[in-house]
């Protein structure tokens, strides 16, 4: 069975992998921000190379875990260093700032428990230890700032992970929706041809069966009655197994078929056509071929097969006893099919053009039209000039370049 990737899928893994690449790179320019920031505010201050060095480390806690793949181990660390820098040393770069809204949002992001709103508690605490300070220092306000910023982060990590999980669960059920339809699907066409099998087949059957026997069994039946009862159980017979061969399409998804799949008509039968013709009517029928034969497509192929079909089946029923000729002209691009008989042409009862009885075949002229025009031909109809009825089709012989 084929299996299409989801395109949601596809990226999604895609942004999986870019994501510790792009959260490293993060990490390092914040970390290198880090150390110069330090460096840049303490050395005026002239700080202890050891007061500077401890900041320093810091802010490489504060901001390398962004590389780290768990999202609770990079919040933890980053948060402590965090706040062990604005508790002890009264100090915070802004690159350690960005680093704990990032892991914050990373952590809601990634974690499914509700504990993730937590992350801003230490800030929280920090703030109010520090409230009763009147020289309202900066790591005073940096703290405050960070109790209220990192949960918004994390809440808003969590919204995109709902949301997220919200369209995967939609894709999921959007498949097995499809899936469920198209078993539905596949079962109701395996019930209609099963139904079809069982009743329609039963019955033409039936006919094949009483004609062989009437044949056989009436005393004393002229040839041409035995020839004719012949004719209609080859012609149950025929249609038997083009019903069959139909079934079979729409079968073709269940697991047991109902006949054997044999491939559709096409001109290399059309010689078995005529003879068939011959045999029931008993009057001449020719097949003329002129210029090159070409493959072609097998569906125009099975549309110049079921023109001609339909044009005998025509003739039999509308100019008994008339000779008709089958004319094939291969021309560079396209097969030009000419169905000429001798008899009354539009003399003869039209309206009965619209139902034929040939197996397989369509609806009379509008059938033949279709199909003419399924693979980009066209067909036209009348009086011959030299009397009778003509049928000329003109089809593609390259069926995407009609």
């Amino acid at each position: 069975m084929h299996t299409t990737a989801n395109p949601a899928t596809t990226a999604g893994t895609g942004t999986r992998l870019r994501l510790p690449l792009t959260l490293g790179a993060v990490a390092g320019l914040l970390a290198a921000a880090a150390v110069i920031e330090t460096v840049i505010r303490q050395v005026p201050l002239a700080s202890s190379e050891m007061f500077v060095l401890l900041l320093c480390l810091l802010g490489l806690v504060g901001t390398l875990p962004l590389a780290l793949p768990h999202p609770v181990a990079t919040a933890g660390l980053i948060t402590s260093a965090g706040v062990l820098s604005v508790a002890a040393f009264d100090a915070l770069t802004l690159a350690v700032i960005l680093a704990q809204l990032i892991a914050a949002y990373w952590l809601g992001r990634r974690w499914s428990s509700p504990a993730a709103v937590l992350l801003g508690l230490p800030y929280l605490l920090l703030f109010l230890m520090s409230a009763g300070r009147t020289d309202g220092s900066e790591p005073t306000v940096i703290a405050g700032l960070l109790a209220g910023l990192v949960p918004v982060a994390v809440g808003f990590g969590i919204a995109l992970r709902v949301r997220s999980d919200a369209v995967d669960n939609r894709a999921v059920h959007d498949a097995y929706v499809g899936s469920l339809l198209a078993h539905s699907a596949r079962g109701e066409r395996a019930r209609i041809a099963r139904e079809l099998h069982d009743v329609v087949a039963h019955h033409i059957s039936i006919i094949a069966v009483q004609a062989e026997s009437a044949r056989l069994t009436v005393p004393g039946m002229p040839a041409a009655g035995a020839d004719r009862l012949s004719a209609i159980a080859d012609t149950a017979r025929a249609a038997l197994t083009e019903m069959r061969r139909l079934l079979g399409v729409l079968h073709e998804d269940t697991d047991s078929g109902i006949a054997d799949r044999a491939p559709q008509p096409g001109l290399d039968q059309l010689n078995d056509l005529l003879d068939q013709a011959r045999e029931v009517t008993g009057t001449g029928t020719r097949l003329i071929l002129t210029g090159q034969p070409v493959a072609m497509d097998p569906g125009v192929e099975l549309a110049a097969y079921r023109i001609v079909q339909e044009a005998l089946t025509n003739a039999r029923r509308h100019a008994p006893g008339a000779a008709i000729d089958v004319e094939m002209h291969y021309a560079t691009d396209c097969l030009r099919l000419l169905i000429r008989d001798n008899g009354p042409g539009d003399a003869a009862p039209q309206p009965a053009l619209t139902a034929t009885a040939g197996p397989g075949a369509g609806h009379g002229l509008t059938g033949m039209r279709e199909r003419a025009a399924a693979v980009g031909g066209r067909l036209r109809a009348g009086s011959a000039a030299a009397g009778g009825f003509l049928v000329e089709a003109t089809l593609p012989t390259d069926r995407a370049g009609g």
